[in-house]
């Protein structure tokens, strides 16, 4: 039936739409039906644009197809310039911030064809990883109602997580693609930072360094095929992002087929479930022919302590101006984490140069092991609020990001792919390479979605 084709994955319906087995319309229709069950139980669409996207695919069907998602729906996180709804940020202070022009991850996911279906839900100034605030309320997890959705991307991941949309935009400096990715059994990528540009057009247009260093704009989707497909035309140079380059898709086979194991992080107690699930996709890779060694990459502990010196110094410097518009609990978080990483205990000239050092560290690391495969988050889906608990909000922050800092801080490319459920819960595991190895980490990760299988979309547990 044409009103169960929410049910179908982007490059699918993209498929349907160019044989004209299925009109574009009837696409957008459907994911409008979906959003219309679905979204008032678990609040992840905050602003449906269902008069231009009905008006998008009536274009796209009376057109020839014009790119590789013609005619399909797309979702963007509301800290993403997408012209003709505003990006909030999730605080109230910027309900009516309309961008001038779309953000570069916008524009192109338009030139591929896709048509804007709505605008999804995240935390205040995208500083958290559980999405609520005072703007637009609290996103629910789908698979358990008390759980986080994760942050800061929420309303993505639970947006195609149900399927109000087959594939959706979010951004990632602390895990903001990854983090909902687990929480909610979708995919995700976090690209090496450069590889695909981002921009505003709403002040300030110039951005932090820490954000400069560490921000990646990305796909999420819910296989990983969609994500191949859309890191192909999201990637490359755009001017209005100075750090952003083009580079090759594919790089050569590395010179071993050598795999690390993340299985023990230290100081973390993680649950056993997660442990075998890191241990089955190596048996999955293993079958492949990889060879898979439980190991450790070059001090983790060191990477989290200069990613949160990096992220706290610029959050110092803006609190002053960002705390007037967000909530309490929001700003106790911050505060807290400025008092555990202040930045007189590291000077900048050290947070910059054992940045340096990490990134080659875990480069050499890399030539001996191709792929590390660990968790994703270290510890299971928190209950709402728990990261903005006064006495153990920062612990519960900080120990599920063990293992995504990485990512951000060294800048490498990060695939988040599903392991199943337990206990009701998605599980998840994580794939790392080298910077500009994308291939490597999709690679893996569709290996290991050949064997487990997709979750998703699901009806909410109510």
């Amino acid at each position: 039936m044409a009103d169960d084709l929410w049910r179908n994955s982007a490059t699918e319906l993209a498929e349907l739409i160019r044989n004209k087995a299925v009109s574009s319309r009837e696409v957008v229709e459907s994911h409008l039906h979906r959003i219309e069950a679905v979204n008032p139980s678990v609040n992840a669409i905050t602003r449906v644009l269902a008069e231009s996207a009905l008006e998008a695919a009536d274009k796209a069907d009376a057109s020839p197809a014009s790119g590789p998602l013609h005619g399909v729906p797309f979702t963007i996180k509301e800290n993403i310039d997408c012209v003709g709804s505003p990006t909030t940020q999730g605080v109230p202070a910027m309900a009516d911030a309309m961008p001038t022009q779309d953000s570069p991850v916008v524009e192109r996911m338009k030139l591929a064809g896709a048509i804007p279906l709505a605008r999804t839900n995240l935390p205040e100034f995208g500083l958290r990883i559980h999405t609520d605030n005072p703007l637009h309320g609290l996103t629910r997890n789908p698979w358990d109602q008390t759980r986080t959705a994760g942050g800061s991307s929420g309303g993505e991941g639970v947006a195609l997580a149900t399927g109000m949309s087959p594939i959706g935009l979010g951004n990632d400096i602390g895990g903001s693609l990854r983090n909902p990715a687990f929480c909610n059994g979708i995919t995700s990528i976090k690209a090496t930072t450069g590889r695909i540009p981002w921009a505003h057009s709403i002040e300030p247009v110039s951005q932090s360094i820490a954000y400069s260093l560490m921000v990646a704009e990305g796909p999420m989707a819910r296989s990983v095929k969609d994500l191949k497909l859309a890191l192909e035309f999201l990637s490359g140079r755009d001017i209005r992002d100075p750090t952003s380059v083009t580079a090759p898709l594919e790089g050569p086979e590395p010179a071993n087929r050598n795999v690390a194991l993340v299985t023990e992080i230290e100081g973390i107690n993680m649950p056993p479930t997660f442990v075998a699930a890191i241990r089955r996709a190596g048996d999955i890779l293993k079958a492949a022919g990889w060879h898979v060694e439980e190991c450790q990459p070059p001090e983790l502990a060191r990477v989290n302590e200069v990613w949160a010196q990096l992220l706290t110094r610029d959050i110092e410097e803006t609190v002053s101006l960002i705390s007037p518009l967000m909530s309490a609990g929001a700003v106790g978080l911050l505060s807290e984490l400025i008092e555990r990483y202040p930045s007189s205990a590291m000077p900048n000239t050290t947070v910059h140069s054992e940045r340096d050092r990490l990134c080659r560290d875990w480069s050499e690391f890399n030539q001996r092991y191709p792929l590390i495969v660990g968790p994703v988050w270290a510890d299971v889906q928190f209950l709402h609020d728990a990261d903005i608990d006064s006495d153990t909000g920062a612990d519960t922050l900080l120990n599920r990001l063990a293992f995504i800092t990485p990512g951000n801080l060294l800048g490498i490319p990060a695939v988040a792919v599903p392991m199943g459920v337990h206990d009701g819960l998605p599980l998840a595991v994580q794939v790392y390479a080298d910077r500009w190895r994308e291939d490597l980490c999709l690679a893996a990760a569709q290996l290991i979605e050949d064997e487990t299988g997709l979750i998703c979309p699901i009806d909410p547990v109510l």
